[in-house]
């Protein structure tokens, strides 16, 4: 069974899943990298789901404000022996309706053209491709 927890950027289970996804996006992003990292600072982030499967974290998310009605969904992660379960799936629609509690009309997002399973993840919970330069962004 999946639980989530809302919490912020402080939380120590947030912060190591970051750690993990920062390494895959190093591997992913090469030389880009270092450009992609500025958009990923945490101190910014106030607004975290981490996912726990039998009191261990599986996964993470979190929004923060990209303007007044619109929340960017950010540190989206999966940790690879909780994946193809339906939990970044989960972690979506629970930033989804935060994001919607905290008054924002839309959210967005944007991943990197090589994480496919990304891109097939949000296309297929109603996200659609608006900008396609280095990133997709998604809306």
């Amino acid at each position: 069974m999946i639980s989530l927890y809302r919490t912020n950027s402080d939380d120590p289970n947030f912060r190591n899943l970051v750690m993990s996804l920062d390494e895959i996006l190093r591997e992913n992003d090469g030389e880009e990298h270092s450009f992609f990292a500025k958009y990923n600072k945490l101190d910014s982030i106030k607004s975290v789901v981490v996912a726990y499967s039998e009191n261990v974290a599986a996964g993470c998310g979190a929004i923060k404000m990209y303007s007044e009605n619109i929340a960017e969904i950010k540190r989206m992660f999966v940790t690879k022996e909780f994946r193809r379960h339906g939990i970044a799936r989960i972690i979506l629609k629970e930033l989804e309706l935060w994001a919607s509690e905290l008054n924002f009309s839309h959210c967005i997002l944007e991943t990197g053209r090589k994480l496919s399973d990304a891109v097939n993840l949000y296309k297929s919970c109603g996200y659609e491709v608006r900008v396609c330069l280095r990133t997709m962004i998604y809306l």
